[in-house]
């Protein structure tokens, strides 16, 4: 039996409500997930598990404007613990494959998978730190809040996460 809205929906908040909310936030959670991880099925997932988790605290929200801080965060804290899942099997499959990789012969779109991939070298935080400030334009205050440290580590996680990808893709990194 499969679960719907209404079984998440409690303490007299509404499935409308709920819709609302998705249909409001949605968008913006699903481009987070993926720059965090990388993966679309992976992000939508990421996602609605985030609204889901989210739907039992809806009735203890006091400000509506602050669900799409507390979804950012939600969705940021799922990316990380993912990736803390994964990181055996990562570590494992990197030792034992190597990943042949067809280059591009489109210039724009080996820039963007070389991206892509060199954002996904980079530690959680510096990724987080990057995708928040360049491609999700948070400032670095709303930054320090989702990863939970000070603006200084935000801008220190920046800084090093651009080095790194000035060093393996050139000077085009923002």
């Amino acid at each position: 039996m499969s679960a719907t809205i209404g079984d998440f929906v409690t303490d007299g908040v509404s499935a409308d409500r709920l819709g609302a909310l998705y249909e409001a936030h949605a968008a913006d959670a699903l481009r987070l997930a993926y720059l965090l991880t990388g993966d679309r099925a992976v992000a939508q997932d990421l996602v609605q598990d985030a609204f889901v988790k989210m739907a039992g605290r809806l009735a203890h929200l006091r400000r509506a404007e602050a669900f799409g801080a507390y979804l950012r965060v939600t969705v940021v804290n799922m990316a990380r613990m993912r990736g803390r899942r994964l990181k055996v099997e990562r570590d494992y499959l990197a030792r034992h494959t190597a990943e042949l990789v067809e280059p591009h012969r489109d210039r724009d779109v080996a820039a963007t998978e070389s991206l892509r991939l060199a954002l996904a070298t980079l530690p959680f935080k510096q990724r987080a730190a990057i995708v928040l400030r360049f491609f999700e334009d948070v400032p670095d205050e709303v930054t320090a809040q989702v990863l939970g440290c000070r603006q200084a580590t935000v801008r220190s996680h920046i800084h090093r996460g651009l080095e790194t990808l000035r060093a393996e893709l050139g000077e085009w990194v923002p």
